[in-house]
């Protein structure tokens, strides 16, 4: 059942949260609500706090399609996806459009098994969206509370988008574990975001790797919280010195592996594994398999989406992929079914003809802090976050060296911070965009 009957949310600072008998009639008001409106999604400004879940829950008990959207969505980017889209009903944007366009004839009405759907992530100009079925978000959120052990005793902040499919997986796990989720819009950088994980005790943080950087230079100390027993990792890959660092701070140290595509999460690195399978992604979830398949990373489970939409139209369409998810990482598989991901299958760029795996270019000068490689017309460009312009020419040699290329075909470049998404990703396309 979603939610679980002792689910609980709690807005952060405040002493009581809601749950069962109170959150039962609250959600039923919202899905009232939605039952009035025409047929078609409803879009959703998902904010970290409790009228953008109760919105969520209302869409999903009203088996109305909801669109979860970065509620600062850019007027023009949110008037796109609302001509495209159609939906019945748009709420919660800094910037609401005017009104929502009537529906058309020729629309056919989203397909019945249609639950959620999501921005791909790092998604700019004309984003797709991802269709997830009811079956997909169940799945991954059962999935997920399994893997990690998640039950009514546990209790998460919002440290994540809830647009985003890994912050969203956090609340969806809790929702059906009979856990609490704190609802709270601050950061970590906050120290009201620390007063709150202490006060509502707190037992879990989930994190991407930009945060984890962030927590070294907060000086994170878990003894000084001491209810927090397990961190979460996903949203990218974690250098093995860093899961090291982290996992020796706490009592359970998750990482996984995942993406939009699959509801969120597609493998976990069992704590106890974390000595022997340092580097790895882990193991397929709870009702899933993984294959490698000419290199690339393919994901047999049942929280594969439905496919892509790119206009209402597409939201008609069935179940498009049978469950099968080409990830497009590249990667392989040891012995006991442990994943490595070794890069994406188009982070390939050529110098001087020869293919360069930008991944991999990232991973040699990583100890120069933050940095990011994107590809350019027979070069590589390297752009190292606080890195002064006299070092550039010599990391640009040391890169040639290293990968036997002549150093004229990598263009590094320092700039002051780079341009992140919001999940703490780096946004490549604005990098490119500056190229």
């Amino acid at each position: 059942m979603f939610p679980h009957p002792q689910a609980r949310l709690v807005v952060a600072g405040e002493p009581h949260g809601l749950s069962g008998d109170e959150l039962a009639p609250r959600v039923a008001r919202g899905v009232e609500t939605m039952s009035r409106l025409r047929p078609g999604p409803v879009f959703c400004g998902m904010r970290n706090n409790l009228a953008s879940v109760l919105r969520y829950l209302a869409a999903w008990g009203a088996r109305r399609p909801v669109a979860l959207l970065d509620p600062d969505l850019a007027p023009g980017a949110l008037a796109d996806l609302v001509a495209r889209f159609r939906p019945a009903a748009v709420f919660g944007f800094a910037h609401a459009p005017d009104g929502v366009p009537p529906a058309r004839r020729d629309t056919p009405e989203p397909h019945p098994d249609l639950a959620v759907l999501l921005a791909t992530s790092g998604s700019t100009g004309n984003p797709k969206l991802v269709r997830l079925s009811r079956a997909a978000v169940a799945a991954n959120a059962e999935a997920i509370a399994a893997a990690l052990a998640i039950g009514p005793g546990d209790v998460a902040p919002t440290s994540l988008p809830l647009h985003y499919s890994y912050g969203l997986s956090v609340l969806n796990s809790h929702l059906a574990a009979g856990g609490t989720v704190v609802l709270t819009e601050a950061g970590l950088l906050e120290r009201s975001f620390w007063t709150h994980l202490g006060l509502h005790r707190c037992t879990s943080l989930a994190a991407v790797p930009y945060q984890y950087e962030m927590l070294r230079r907060l000086r994170f100390d878990q003894s000084e919280h001491p209810a927090l027993t397990t961190l979460t990792q996903a949203g990218g890959r974690l250098a093995p010195d860093r899961v090291a660092e982290f996992a020796a701070k706490a009592e359970r140290f998750f990482v996984m592996y995942g993406q939009t595509e699959a509801t969120a999460r597609i493998a976990v690195l069992p704590p106890e594994r974390l000595h022997d399978k340092l580097g790895s992604a882990g193991v397929a979830i709870p009702g899933g398999r993984l294959e490698i398949d000419g290199g690339e990373v393919v994901y047999h489970g049942p929280n594969v989406m439905m496919g892509y939409a790119e206009t209402a139209a597409d939201l008609a369409r069935g179940d498009d992929l049978g469950g099968v998810l080409r990830t497009g990482d590249l990667g392989e598989l040891d012995g006991e079914g442990f994943l490595r991901i070794t890069g994406r299958v188009k982070r390939i760029a050529k110098v001087f003809g020869v293919r360069v795996n930008l991944d991999d270019v990232e991973r040699l000068v990583r100890d120069c802090g933050a940095v990011a490689a994107t590809s350019g017309d027979d070069r590589v460009t390297v752009w190292a976050e606080g890195l002064a312009a006299d070092r550039c020419a010599a990391l640009a040699r040391r890169l040639g060296a290293e990968l036997r290329l002549h150093w004229s075909g990598f263009d590094v470049r320092g700039v002051e911070r780079l341009p992140l998404l919001a999940t703490g990703k780096v946004d490549y396309r604005e990098l490119e965009a500056r190229t």
